[in-house]
């Protein structure tokens, strides 16, 4: 995608006439929102395209828990998570995608897959890349 056609969902989604709901996928085994049942690949791909068909505006996929005491995931394992999800679901969804992660590689890998909108709970600080 173009960054001209990443600054046109930018403007949709700041103007919305209301609120928008994120849905939001954990492609983790130790999710502290859903306890990892999204983990496999298969289970992730169904629960995304529920989201999407139950109201989602904007689907979010993390690959690494932010939980409290969570262990750090190595970069390699995080990419082998999100990004067959992401290539999955990109052509096939009508919402933006968002990839939850703070590191560069995993960002800059999920937009060139499909993604379009990077979640980063460091504010892009964590990594300088």
């Amino acid at each position: 995608m173009e960054i001209s056609e990443r600054r046109h969902i930018w403007a949709a989604l700041l103007t919305a006439p209301r609120p928008l709901v994120m849905g939001v996928l954990n492609v983790t085994p130790d999710s502290f929102a859903d306890h990892g049942r999204f983990f496999d690949p298969d289970a992730a791909l169904a629960q995304a395209r529920a989201l999407v068909v139950a109201g989602a505006d904007i689907l979010d996929i993390g690959g690494e828990s932010t939980r409290p005491f969570a262990e750090p995931v190595p970069l390699d394992e995080e990419l082998r998570r999100v990004l067959p999800v992401i290539q999955t679901l990109a052509p096939e969804i009508h919402v933006p995608i968002s990839i939850d992660t703070y590191k560069a590689k995993v960002a800059r890998a999920a937009l060139e897959a499909g993604a379009t909108l990077i979640n980063d709970i460091s504010a892009l600080r964590f990594d300088p890349d």
